[in-house]
């Protein structure tokens, strides 16, 4: 004769409470942090917009004004030229990290200690000034025959010295994250690719690149983001971007906050076109990784 299973029965403490109730319970601490925040965010807003420092209407007027859309266009120029050259010259620098080659690792090992270790305000100074120590620029063969020979100031303008202090700067960065983002990507699919006979090109364009952009493109949307902030740098070399635009103008009618009001808004902008575009890049190249 078999003995009936016993069931022991559930002992009810207080406090004890089942999922279902647990997820329907009213969270009190977070709608008191979200009230908290909510009331933070429009006492903010409101002090901003009574201020009477601020003169909304002279900012309504300036928002659009040429001189300030001809600086936002610099700015954008800038932005996209040197982080064009600073990816294709980190491109260049991330492979002479990666090379076998030994002279090729140090001089791209000293390439970027140097120009991550100085402040890019420094560099744009020292750009645009190189006529001091650099009176005369001569291309031409080493111990040999000279090609040409420039003034520096004819050439180094402040639209050079502001492209060069940027994209020498950016490439520097842009190095460590292509490496980074190589060297991600798993021998194994390098061996793979050799057992299949394609050449080393071959195998860097179509297999490690590719996955590599996956940890190269977050980042690298955070620096773009970062160089168009980092061109209001080239306004104390005088070059006519959105900052520098905005300073002309309030140092003749001295209208310094809604100047620079103005010159945020514009700024904040175009960040966030940036951000949205990132997002998408981000979204299209992690397509099959689960995201």
């Amino acid at each position: 004769m078999t003995n009936p299973t016993v069931t022991t029965p559930t002992v009810w403490r207080p406090g004890d409470t089942d999922a279902a109730t647990a997820a329907h319970r009213p969270r009190v601490g977070q709608w008191a942090v979200t009230a908290l925040v909510g009331a933070l965010a429009l006492w903010l807003a409101w002090a901003v917009a009574t201020n009477e420092a601020i003169d909304w209407p002279v900012v309504a007027e300036y928002l659009t004004f040429p001189t300030v859309l001809s600086g936002l266009a610099m700015t954008l120029e800038l932005t996209v030229i040197a982080m064009a050259a600073g990816v294709v010259g980190g491109t260049v620098l991330a492979v002479m990290r990666l090379s076998r080659s030994r002279p090729l690792r140090i001089a791209a090992d000293v390439y970027i200690w140097i120009f991550r270790g100085t402040p890019v305000l420094v560099q744009l100074i020292l750009w645009f000034n190189l006529a001091i120590f650099v009176p005369k620029i001569t291309i031409g063969i080493p111990f040999g025959p000279s090609l040409g020979t420039w003034e520096t100031n004819a050439l180094i303008t402040p639209f050079v010295a502001s492209l060069l202090g940027l994209a020498l700067s950016e490439a520097a960065y842009m190095g460590e994250i292509v490496r980074a983002g190589l060297t991600s990507v798993p021998n194994g699919q390098r061996e793979a690719a050799q057992t299949l006979g394609i050449g080393r090109a071959g195998i860097f364009l179509r297999i490690i690149l590719p996955q590599a952009m996956r940890s190269i493109v977050p980042p690298t949307g955070n620096q773009v983001i970062n160089m168009l902030k980092g061109t209001s740098l080239v306004s104390v070399i005088a070059m006519g971007d959105l900052l520098y635009s905005v300073q002309v103008i309030y140092h003749q009618n001295y209208q310094t906050i809604p100047l620079l009001i103005v010159a945020c808004i514009w700024y904040l902008a175009v960040t966030s076109l940036l951000y949205v575009g990132q997002t998408w890049v981000e979204r299209r190249f992690g397509r099959g990784f689960g995201q």
